[in-house]
Parts: C-alpha cells; structure tokens; sequence
C-alpha cells in the first residue's frame, strides 16, 4: 500500500487526463525541454526555425545513436550475452539520447502550433480544413507510435540494434527534406518577444517610481 502511494505526486498535480501524476513518468527534467522549445518559438525564433534548428539536433542524435551501434570502436565488446561498455562508448550513447531528448522538445511543442499557423480562422473554408488536418496529424502520429512499438521493435530484437536505430534516422531524414521543401509556401507567425523581459520591466519601473507621488487630480495619472 505504501509503495502504490509513493508512485504518486502528492501536491495534487494530475497528469492531462486528471488523475494523479505518476511520479517516474511525469515532470522534473523529463518536462523541460518541450518548455525550452515553446518558450524560444514564442520569444526568438518563431515556430518555423525553432523545428528547423531543433530537427537538425534531433537528427544529429538519431545518427550518432546509429553509429553507437554500428561502428565496432563504439559498440561494447559482448561475451556470452554480457556487455562491457567502455567509459567513451557509454558517453556516446548518453550523448546521443540527450541530443534526441533537446530536438524533440523543440519540435513537439511547436509542430501542431505551426500547423494551426497554416489556416485562415477568419475563413470558413480554411477553418474546416484545419479541422482535418489536426484528424490526419494525430493519425499519423498513433500510426508512427504503433510502427515504432511493433516493426521497430521485431526488427532490434531479430535484425540488429543498427539496422532499429538506422531505420527511425533515414525517416528523419527524408521528414527533414519534406519539411524544408515547402519553406516557401508557409505561413508565419512573428516572435513576440520574451515575457520575462516585458515582467522584468514592470518591475524596474515600479522600483524606480515608488516614491514618486501620485497627483490628486487622476487625469494626470
């Protein structure tokens, strides 16, 4: 009973569907990057060259992770089914996924924002497309997870670790290309600026007043 009550957060955060948070499979670090995407697409960057910028990180670990399985200097030497990594190729592999970690925190927050971007709300026509669009987005995104959790899976346990990390880096790949080939045809919208800066603002001006007096006459004010 006592460990059924530690899986859970108990400040009464819940997880999207209301129930209690599971500690192991929500927040602390694990939630940071996908606010570090959403946070540069709004401020700095835009929605566009944030998936840009972070689809490049998230490719780039993809194939280092391929070729920590490919290349016999970074693969760990197995005896009877036991692994000894050493320190360099276990750096690798952690590089590798923290690198897949970033990119994917930059692209999933900004992905369906950028799609929405693409649809007129003030056109009828367009605003039922968006409708549609979002049916296929989440489609295609459940079938990618039910490729990745059945295909892939057979493929790393029956072909080779390379041959499952290679396949989902050769996607990314031509998604990349896709991506990049109808730059010229979307629709953006402009950064508005850090939030923090606007509140640091407020807050220097309000130091900098408070002994300032208020005049009697509120016209003035």
């Amino acid at each position: 009973m006592a460990e059924a009550e530690d899986r859970y957060t108990k400040d009464g955060t819940t997880d999207l569907k209301g129930n209690p948070s599971v500690k192991k499979d929500t927040g602390t670090w694990k939630a940071c990057p996908y606010i570090l995407g959403a946070f540069l697409a709004d401020a700095y960057l835009g929605r566009f060259w944030t998936i840009s910028s972070f689809m490049m990180v998230y490719i780039a670990g993809l194939t280092l992770l391929t070729l920590s399985a490919s290349v016999n200097g970074l693969k760990p030497k197995c005896v009877d089914g036991k692994c000894h990594p050493t320190g360099s190729q276990t750096g690798t592999v952690f590089v590798a996924l923290y690198l897949i970690a970033l990119g994917t925190g930059g692209i999933k927050p900004c992905v369906s924002s950028f799609g929405a971007d693409q649809f007129d709300e003030n056109d009828p026509v367009e605003k039922k497309s968006k409708t549609s669009f979002f049916n296929w987005f989440y489609f295609s995104i459940n079938i990618g997870a039910l490729i990745a959790s059945s295909v892939l899976v057979y493929i790393q346990t029956n072909v080779g670790w390379s041959w499952g990390f290679g396949i989902p880096a050769v996607c990314m790949a031509i998604a990349v290309v896709s991506f990049f080939s109808g730059t010229r045809l979307y629709r953006n919208q402009k950064p508005g600026g850090s939030p923090l800066t606007r509140i640091a603002q407020v807050l220097v001006a309000s130091v900098r007043k408070c002994q300032v007096q208020v005049p009697e006459d509120k016209s003035f004010v």
